[in-house]
C-alpha cells in the first residue's frame, strides 16, 4: 500500500515538475524593446517602404549582434566551469530563445517587402496595359 502511495506521489510530482519546466523553457528572453515592425505609422508613401525596411533590418541586425556578443561572453564563462557541456547547452538555448523573436520580426519584414514588391509589379503592369475597350 505504501509503495503504491509513494509511486502515485512520485508520478504527480514528476508531472508537475515537467509542466513547470515546459512553461519556464518556453518563456522567451528579450534583449531590448522587441516590437513588431509598424509600417502603417512609419511609411507615408510607397517610395518610403524600402527605406523603412532598411531601417528595420539595421535595427534587427544590431539586436542580433547584441545577442551574439552576450552568447560569446557566456560561452567564454562556460569554459571556466566544471560542467562545460551543460553550460554550453544552456547558453545555446538562451541564444536561440533570444534570437527567435528577432527571426519572427525578420520573417514579417520579409513578408512586407514581398507584398510591396508585388504591388509595385502590379502597378508597372497596369501602366503597360492598353486601355480597356467596351467591344470584345
Amino acid at each position: 500500500m505504501t509503495r503504491l502511495c509513494f509511486a502515485w506521489l512520485r508520478l504527480c510530482f514528476g508531472l508537475a515538475l515537467a509542466i513547470a519546466w515546459g512553461a519556464w523553457a518556453q518563456t522567451p528572453l528579450t534583449v531590448g524593446p522587441s516590437t513588431a515592425p509598424d509600417f502603417e505609422s512609419a511609411v507615408a508613401s510607397s517610395q518610403d517602404v524600402p527605406q523603412a525596411i532598411d531601417i528595420q533590418r539595421q535595427r534587427l541586425k544590431s539586436q542580433r549582434e547584441v545577442v551574439w556578443a552576450a552568447y560569446q561572453k557566456q560561452q567564454e564563462a562556460c569554459w571556466q566551469k566544471f560542467a562545460v557541456n551543460a553550460c554550453l547547452t544552456d547558453a545555446r538555448r538562451a541564444r536561440r530563445q533570444a534570437i527567435e523573436p528577432l527571426r519572427q520580426q525578420e520573417l514579417a519584414l520579409n513578408a512586407q517587402e514581398r507584398l510591396w514588391r508585388t504591388e509595385q509589379r502590379q502597378l508597372r503592369l497596369q501602366g503597360k496595359q492598353p486601355a480597356a475597350k467596351d467591344t470584345p
